[in-house]
C-alpha cells in the first residue's frame, strides 16, 4: 500500500464528519461525504495535506484551488472563505493537518542555517505537491491514534521531522518565518492579533504601523502581501464571521449584532453582510441553523 493511500485509509478511519479535531490536540482529521457550500472561518498557523477529493480557497482578493497529493500551509490568523468541490459517498473528501507552534519551530531554527528573512513576507497561504517524505510523516503522525501508548514518546519525534521536511521545502520561506520574532511575518502579526482582538473598534492605520514597527506605507505593503487584503478589509471580515457566529448563537436583534461587532449603520451591517454571505443576516443565521455542521465548520 502506498502512503497516501495508507494515510486515505487511517483519515477515513479517524475522520468524523463535521468534527475535525482528533484525540491528538492540534491534529484534526476531516471527512466529507459531498461538496460544501461555502465556509467563512479565520485559520490558525498549520499545514494540511488533501489526501482525495479537492478543495478551494479564497483569501482576499485570491483563489487557491488544490486537490488530492497537495499540501497546505497557513502562516498567520487569516479570515478565508472555503469549500470542498469534488467528494462524494464512494469517494469522500479527505485530509489532515496539524497546528504549527512558533515555538517548536523557532526552536529548531536555532540547530540549523537558514536563510535571512525576506525584504517582503510572503503570503500567509501556499499550495505546493506534497513530497511522498512529508506524507509518510503524516501516515506515522495518524498511526499515533492507534497507538496511544506511544502517541507521548513518538509525536514529539515525528512532529520535528513534519517541521523538518517543511522548513527544507518548497515553502520553507513561509514556514520560517513562523518561528522568527523578528521577522516582516512577526511584526504583521502584531497588527493581525491587535485587529482580531479590537475589531469593533475603530481602525487606526497609523496604530497598526507603529506596532508592527514599520512606517505606513511599508505596513501597508507587507500587511497585503501577507493577507493579500488592506488593513480595513482584514477588519471587515473579522467583523463579519464575528457577526454571523453571533446570529447562529441564537441572537434574535440584527440589529444590535451590528452594533456590537462596529457597525455604526444597520443598513450598512446589512448590505455587507448580504454581500459577503450571500443573503441578508437573518434569512443566513436561519439557513445556517438548518444545515449539516460540516457547513459551518472549517473543513
Amino acid at each position: 500500500m502506498s502512503s497516501l493511500a495508507e494515510l486515505q485509509a487511517l483519515i477515513a478511519r479517524h475522520a468524523r464528519e463535521g468534527q475535525p479535531d482528533t484525540a491528538l490536540a492540534g491534529v484534526r482529521a476531516t471527512i466529507s461525504l459531498q461538496p460544501t457550500q461555502p465556509v467563512h472561518h479565520v485559520t490558525r498557523p498549520g499545514f494540511a495535506i488533501v489526501a482525495q477529493g479537492a478543495k478551494e480557497t479564497i483569501v482576499g482578493d485570491r483563489l487557491f484551488e488544490y486537490g488530492e497529493g497537495d499540501f497546505i500551509v497557513t502562516s498567520v490568523d487569516l479570515p478565508i472563505c472555503a469549500r470542498i468541490v469534488r467528494a462524494s459517498a464512494d469517494r469522500p473528501y479527505l485530509a489532515c493537518g496539524l497546528t504549527l507552534e512558533p515555538a517548536a519551530i523557532a526552536a529548531l531554527l536555532l540547530e540549523t542555517a537558514g536563510s535571512d528573512d525576506e525584504a517582503t513576507a510572503p503570503c500567509g497561504y501556499g499550495v505546493r505537491r506534497a513530497p511522498a517524505e512529508l506524507v509518510d510523516c503524516g501516515v506515522r503522525l495518524l498511526r499515533l491514534l492507534d497507538q496511544p501508548r506511544d502517541a507521548p514518546v513518538l509525536r514529539p519525534l515525528v512532529e520535528r521531522e513534519i517541521l523538518w521536511r517543511l522548513l527544507t521545502g518548497e515553502q520553507g520561506g513561509r514556514v520560517r518565518q513562523i518561528g522568527l520574532a523578528d521577522s516582516r511575518l512577526a511584526q504583521v502579526s502584531h497588527a493581525i492579533r491587535h485587529i482580531r482582538e479590537r475589531y469593533a473598534q475603530a481602525l487606526s492605520v497609523d496604530e497598526l504601523a507603529a506596532l508592527a514597527a514599520m512606517s505606513v506605507s511599508s505596513f501597508h505593503r507587507h500587511f497585503r502581501a501577507v493577507t493579500a487584503m488592506t488593513p480595513i478589509q482584514f477588519q471587515k471580515q473579522i467583523r463579519l464571521q464575528e457577526a454571523r457566529a453571533r446570529l447562529l448563537a441564537e441572537a434574535d436583534d440584527v440589529a444590535a449584532v451590528g452594533f456590537a461587532v462596529g457597525y455604526e449603520s444597520a443598513s450598512q451591517f446589512s448590505r455587507e453582510y448580504s454581500r459577503m454571505f450571500g443573503a441578508p443576516p437573518g434569512r443566513d443565521a436561519a439557513r445556517l441553523r438548518q444545515v449539516a455542521p460540516l457547513e459551518r465548520v472549517a473543513a
